[in-house]
């Protein structure tokens, strides 16, 4: 018998098909079969918030179509399953990759091979999308185009990749047990991580009870990613906490939505995270006082009862939206130099 969240697991399918091939009647059709028409779509900056399938395709998936004639989709985690209260969700994770040939939200095209990572979270109900969650890692395209306008990263930048396990995609059928137990360490591990520093040093968090030795956390274009825990207190945890101290102390201003799969985990909020930029040393912005907000989209893949893997996606232009910098503005300025206009596409053609 086949399981719920396997059945909406099953029922994305032809959508992620559909963005593989791209054929503009094939997508269109497969949106509209498993997206409800009322449906809320919360995009990344500067896409916003759309309702329903027709505005998902015509603001946002064919915007990419037309910079990347030739984009594929490519997943590497696809899982599913509910959270404490009930809500069914499927997350995916993977890959665009395509030619880059005409300006894609005023970031100039390249005419090379360009990848953007995504996270996504369906919302199912009576086997519909009734809310969609999804991040494009925009600023990972403006650094391949060499058009990124801000400070470097303090991680390292490249093509992340899926996991090292292999199986994001195939494995063994979801175990609710299990699934259930993978969550659970996660959010112990999150307790205790929000403890430093209002309830003393870095010891407090636990990171060795939770986190494998030879981890790896993939953060977004902007951060960049790390290795080992020492590799992510170094690149991101110690700026991030020393810039805004106060986070995971603002509970009532996010909310939080945990499923597991097997080994796999997922949490999505539209925002998760709340906390006040007090100093400097994360994004190199000049410390505002201003409580903001994170819409943060993460993957955690489990081995050995530890946190092996860690896929996270920050919309990061809305959080420099929210510090008063407009990064696109920026973006124009730093390349007004270059020449504007189209790639020949095919390539060579004349």
């Amino acid at each position: 018998m086949t399981s719920a969240h396997a059945a909406n697991q099953a029922a994305l399918g032809p959508l992620r098909v559909a963005q593989y091939d791209w054929g503009a009647g094939g997508l269109q059709a497969a949106l509209d079969a498993v997206i409800a028409p009322d449906a809320v779509i919360h995009l990344c900056h500067p896409f916003g918030d759309l309702i329903g399938p027709d505005a998902f395709f015509n603001d946002a998936l064919a915007v990419l179509h037309a910079a990347w004639p030739d984009v594929e989709r490519r997943d590497w985690i696809v899982m599913a399953g509910d959270t404490a209260a009930g809500e069914a969700w499927v997350g995916c994770a993977g890959h665009f990759v395509g030619t880059f040939v005409a300006p894609l939200l005023d970031i100039p095209p390249t005419g090379h091979l360009t990848h953007m990572r995504f996270h996504e979270f369906y919302r199912f109900e009576d086997g519909k999308v009734v809310e969609v969650q999804a991040i494009w890692d925009l600023p990972e395209v403006m650094m391949q185009a060499g058009a990124w306008p801000l400070v470097p990263s303090l991680g390292r930048e490249f093509c992340v990749p899926g996991p090292a396990s292999d199986d994001g995609l195939i494995r063994a059928a979801r175990d609710a047990a299990q699934s259930q137990a993978s969550c659970d360490l996660i959010i112990e591990m999150l307790s205790q991580m929000v403890r430093h520093p209002k309830d003393g040093g870095p010891d407090v968090m636990q990171l060795p009870r939770f986190w494998h030795p030879a981890m790896n956390w993939y953060g977004p274009a902007g951060i960049g990613s790390a290795r080992g825990i020492a590799g992510f207190r170094t690149w991101h945890q110690v700026p991030f906490l020393n810039a805004m101290p106060d986070r995971g102390q603002h509970k009532g201003a996010v909310t939080h939505h945990f499923f597991g799969d097997n080994n796999y985990v997922a949490v999505t909020g539209w925002p998760n995270m709340a906390q006040t930029l007090t100093a400097d040393g994360w994004l190199g912005i000049v410390p505002s006082g201003k409580r903001i907000t994170l819409r943060s989209l993460d993957f955690w893949r489990i081995e050995g009862r530890k946190i092996r893997e860690n896929w996270v996606l920050i919309d990061l232009l809305d959080v420099y939206r929210q510090l008063g910098v407009d990064v696109f503005a920026r973006l124009r300025e730093f390349n007004k130099a270059r020449v504007p206009g189209v790639v020949s596409f095919p390539l060579g053609a004349a």
